[in-house]
């Protein structure tokens, strides 16, 4: 699903801030992605969501080199795919009920088809009462998990989350992670980026490890 090979990236003229990157991501697999901050975790995610170009290196998604795709190409694999976004990303105008149910919506499909999913979906997460609410009276948290909805709406063939469980606590998060565990299950692969070493602990899945610009792979 996806596949780096001696990818490398800077900016600028700067000097490269990661270093000969080689892994896949294998479809419905589970990974944490970890590593001390500033290690480039954001930066690794951005490049499997195409939202950067490596400097270096080779990068196949979904079986495509996306080094030589055609610009217009690369909304159709974005879309494959599901983010959470430390900084949410949720639209001010939009309800939560109308941010969580977008992805849907620029695919096409009616409202009848989903509304009772979105809706089942916002209760799980713990919003069931912030249906109408706009982002602007949600606390952080809050936010986080409508993120985490909208994320997971649509089924991706692969989401990746960047710490998605910053702003909730430790009960919570171990559900959102359960929650992520069962799309697992029904064939979403999944990367979640996260320096919370006790909550990695308590799942037994592979950990992508950066350091100092390098990945190591525990498998």
């Amino acid at each position: 699903m996806v596949r780096f090979e001696n990818v490398g990236l800077r900016y600028g003229m700067g000097p490269e801030v990661l270093h000969d990157i080689s892994f896949s991501i294998e479809p419905q697999s589970f990974q944490f992605l970890t590593g001390p901050s500033g290690a480039g975790k954001t930066t690794l995610l951005r490049l499997i969501l195409l939202s950067l170009k490596p400097t270096r290196g080779l990068i196949h998604l979904f079986g495509t080199d996306v080094t030589r795709i055609e610009a217009d190409k690369l909304t159709d694999l974005r879309r494959r795919m599901g983010v959470v976004f430390q900084d949410f990303r949720l639209l001010d105008h939009l309800t939560t009920y109308e941010n969580v149910a977008l992805p849907l919506r620029v695919q096409g499909k009616e409202e009848a088809s989903y509304r009772a999913e979105v809706k089942e979906l916002l209760h799980w997460v713990g919003l069931g009462d912030h249906v109408n609410a706009r982002p602007s009276v949600l606390s952080g948290g809050e936010k986080q998990r409508a993120a985490i909805a909208r994320a997971l709406i649509a089924q991706p063939d692969l989401l990746l989350a960047d710490e998605p469980t910053g702003n909730v606590d430790p009960s919570l998060a171990r559900r959102l992670l359960r929650l992520f565990m069962e799309l697992n299950r029904s064939g979403t692969a999944i990367v979640i980026a996260t320096h919370d070493i006790g909550l990695m602990d308590q799942f037994d899945s592979r950990r992508l490890v950066l350091s100092e610009g390098r990945l190591h792979i525990y498998d």
